[in-house]
């Protein structure tokens, strides 16, 4: 790290520059960086964050889920900052900053700096002073209409209308999951999430450029799977407008790069918005939700078959690594399960406290019976995407600890019994998730759920519940329930299930999609009002109905004495 950053600053000179500006995001803006660049000057594993370079000192941006995390990570080579001060960061003001073009967005950089300290550069000085490994060629594939309930021809229609609805001649699909989404295709580009990089043009005219590398798009070819007029080579993205009549094109606001708005904006009238494509996937249909749903059967055997090995059956001392490791064995068993759907998060005692905590071989925890265990984790599964977190006990805590959990067990079950006909909205919905704590004068610094892909990305908008999304939730959409509470060099607990918006008549209230047994031992029941006691009674006999099944006798056994 510190060789790299001596490297980078050498090219300062050579370029005019004060300092460099590196973000987490790849040129694909997506959930996991292709080239993890923020990663290799500053160690930091987080998932957000920005890193700026200058020739006297080093800063790391992060927002409040990896503060601690940053701290520990960079090693005292940089200052951590809140994401929240970079606009007005006084060190930087009569400053030239460099950055590449194709990482930033333009409102990206309107909320970092004002526009006078940037200097765009257009090759990478972090790929000038790093080799990468040459990356396997890994070819996109098709999903056909039995595992998405709909046609690439169909959604790209609903684009087509869109256009002509908003006189617009063009659309750009710059983030590789809505071209996923659109053309019902996958691929191999991301370590958790089945992501076909490439981006895709679609003109009023019908007229559909795909821009990705040929030697992907082999099987899509061959097969004719994919209705497109012409596939264009990244290295030949300049040629774009030459192709494209018209005056008026669409730029997705959240991805698409500063090198293509100006690109484009040679020949265009830019209009800057979020593609529409994010709302339309967001609302799962029959075939996604009922696929989604034996997913979560699938995936609720493995973590619960896990709980009952890591508290009944496990006698050695075991540290972190080896429980995420032995929870991925369990994922493994069943054929449909392909890789994690996120890096899994599995911190004991004050590690727990980590929101977003990364155990590695060479720095991992022993489980104490003394300490709280969180394990947040997830998997991609032909064909759904899971999310779930318990945190679990091997010993009896504290009426200090179980009160917390207590509460934040009641704002989770707060969210699942949401009457979404009243509170529809992600921000009503936070409120009362929090409330429990509050009353108590604590709180969490992370939002209370995200949207959910299918077999996608873990995290996707735009539905949330958090205290600043206003997206009315709609049936279909898939969310996670996720309140917590975490006590820096202490514990940390969360309560994670996956939720789908369902509408039944006059009703609309969400469905549990996990399922897994929650800590029992942390709950104290005297807290829990008569209503929260039968849903828990309910969640807990819906999982044994649905995972007893396919657990042998010892572990069908456990399951029952949760209920």
């Amino acid at each position: 790290m510190k060789n790299l950053i001596r490297k980078l600053k050498v090219l300062f000179n050579t370029h005019s520059i004060d300092g460099y500006i590196i973000p987490k995001n790849d040129e694909f803006f997506s959930e996991h960086a292709n080239k993890d660049r923020l990663k290799k000057i500053t160690n930091f594993t987080g998932s957000a964050g920005y890193a700026i370079i200058l020739k006297n000192k080093n800063y790391l941006f992060v927002d409040s889920r990896y503060t601690i995390q940053a701290k520990i990570e960079s090693e005292k080579e940089f200052e951590i900052y809140d994401y929240e001060k970079i606009f007005d960061f006084k060190e930087i003001k009569n400053l030239t900053i460099g950055l590449d073009p194709a990482l930033f967005t333009s409102e990206q950089i309107k909320k970092i700096f004002p526009r006078k300290n940037i200097k765009v550069i257009k090759e990478n000085l972090i790929d000038k002073i790093i080799k990468y490994k040459k990356s396997k060629i890994n070819k996109f594939y098709p999903l056909d209409k039995q595992i998405t309930g709909q046609s690439h021809l169909e959604k790209i229609n609903i684009i087509i209308e869109f256009l002509k609805k908003n006189k617009l001649d063009h659309i750009f699909v710059s983030a590789p999951e809505n071209v996923a989404w659109l053309l019902n295709i996958r691929g191999k580009d991301s370590p958790t999430s089945p992501i076909p990089n490439s981006h895709l043009l679609i003109s009023r005219n019908r007229k559909r450029i795909l821009i990705a590398p040929k030697e992907k798009l082999k099987i899509l070819i061959k097969k004719k799977i994919i209705n497109i007029n012409e596939i264009l080579e990244p290295k030949e993205f300049y040629k774009i407008n030459e192709r494209l009549s018209g005056s008026r094109i669409l730029l997705d606001i959240k991805s698409c790069s500063l090198k293509f708005e100006e690109l484009f904006s040679k020949k265009f009238k830019v209009f800057k918005k979020n593609d529409p494509t994010y709302y339309l996937k967001s609302i799962k249909n029959k075939v996604e939700i009922d696929n989604t749903i034996k997913t979560h059967i699938q995936d609720g055997v493995a973590l619960t078959k896990f709980l009952f090995w890591i508290k009944k059956i496990n006698k050695k001392k075991i540290t972190e690594v080896d429980a995420q490791n032995k929870l991925e064995t369990f994922r493994k068993k069943n054929k449909n399960y392909i890789f994690p759907s996120f890096n899994t998060i599995a911190g004991t005692g004050p590690n727990a406290a980590i929101v977003h905590y990364r155990a590695k071989k060479n720095n991992t925890r022993v489980i104490k019976p003394k300490d709280l265990f969180l394990c947040d984790s997830g998997g991609q599964y032909n064909y759904g995407t899971t999310d779930v977190t318990r945190t679990i006990c091997f010993s009896r805590q504290s009426s200090k600890v179980k009160n917390i959990f207590t509460d934040v067990l009641k704002g989770h079950i707060a969210v699942a019994t949401t009457n979404l006909n009243k509170d529809n909205i992600g921000k009503k919905i936070d409120i009362n998730a929090r409330k429990f704590l509050r009353n108590k004068g604590l709180d969490y610094g992370h939002g209370t759920g995200h949207g959910v892909g299918y077999f996608l990305n873990v995290h996707e908008g735009p539905q949330g519940i958090s205290k600043y999304n206003s997206i009315k939730i709609k049936p279909g959409m898939i969310i996670s329930n996720e309140p917590g509470y975490y006590e820096e060099n202490k514990f940390g607990i969360r309560i994670e299930n996956l939720v789908y918006a369902k509408k039944t008549g006059k009703n609309f209230y969400f469905e549990n999609l996990t399922l897994a047994p929650i800590e029992k031992d942390l709950i104290n029941f005297s807290k829990l009002t008569q209503k929260e006691k039968n849903y828990l009674f309910k969640y807990h006999m819906e999982v044994y109905s649905k995972i007893s099944p396919y657990l042998d006798k010892q572990e069908k056994k456990w399951l029952a004495s949760q209920i």
